[in-house]
């Protein structure tokens, strides 16, 4: 049973071999390093505003946040904007209200809007859904072992594109060393100083790209932190359990070992 089963294991990845080699030389994801990475990293805000720029600036028009309130951005762990500076973000907006049916301007209760009618995909969940389509063939080996997820794959994207370029059946395609087939029909988003920061970071295309991931990554996992922070607690009293168990193990069986030796 154990043999079929490796001789299926084996099938399955040489044909995903096969169909990874025969889709192109695309695929290529580099390990870069991000703020909230490890078990003590956290989300940098700075760069967590400038991506929420660069989503405003340039990916909002054809891709929708729907999954995201608006009030999470004033969030500590997150960008941490005023709840000022919130509202009037959230009032660019135009959405339709639930009770009445009309439109209205934004409220930071209100999600993000869903972009509708260009076929881009949705980008609340993409950093995480992305997260295992990493390593050989799609297996995840480098989300597991080296920490590549979701922003190193959005990172990869745009800054994948060689230049060239072609046309097939009315559409045309772009070449990305990212993505799966090595062509890809959004053209390329970013340009060097294409946004301008206020802090007067430079924006070049590697920056924005390492903004936008990470901002991303943040409307997938806003409770990260407090992920780590839960996590970290639970090892601590998890340690200490088990230090007095061993102590308190030790004690009660002291006399009981003590005589076995002197038998």
């Amino acid at each position: 049973m154990i043999r079929k089963i490796a001789l299926i294991a084996a099938s399955a990845l040489c044909l995903s071999t096969g169909g990874a080699l025969a889709a192109g030389e695309g695929g290529h994801v580099e390990d870069v390093t991000f703020a909230h990475e490890g078990p003590f990293g956290k989300f940098d805000q700075f760069q967590l505003q400038r991506g929420l720029q660069v989503y405003t600036e340039v990916c909002a028009g054809c891709h929708g946040l729907k999954y995201v309130p608006l009030r999470t951005l004033s969030d500590e762990g997150g960008p941490g904007i005023p709840e000022d500076q919130v509202r009037a973000y959230a009032s660019q907006f135009t959405v339709t209200d639930k009770d009445t049916g009309e439109d209205r301007e934004g409220l930071p209760t209100d999600n993000f809007p869903a972009v509708v009618g260009t076929g881009a995909p949705d980008l609340s969940l993409m950093a995480k859904a992305r997260a295992g389509f990493h390593g050989p063939y799609g297996t995840g080996m480098n989300q597991l072992f080296r920490g590549m997820g979701g922003p190193e794959y959005i990172h990869a994207i745009l800054v994948g594109y060689t230049g060239e370029e072609k046309e097939e059946f009315g559409t045309v395609f772009y070449e990305n060393t990212a993505f799966s087939t090595g062509w890809i029909a959004m053209p390329p988003p970013l340009s060097d100083d294409l946004v301008t920061y206020a802090d007067g970071t430079a924006a070049t295309v590697d920056q924005m790209s390492m903004d936008v991931a990470s901002f991303l990554y943040w409307a997938a996992e806003p409770k990260l932190m407090d992920r780590k922070n839960a996590g970290f607690v639970s090892v601590l009293f998890l340690a200490l359990l088990a230090t007095l168990l061993y102590l308190t193990n030790k004690r009660l069986w002291a006399g009981v070992k003590g005589k076995k030796a002197h038998a």
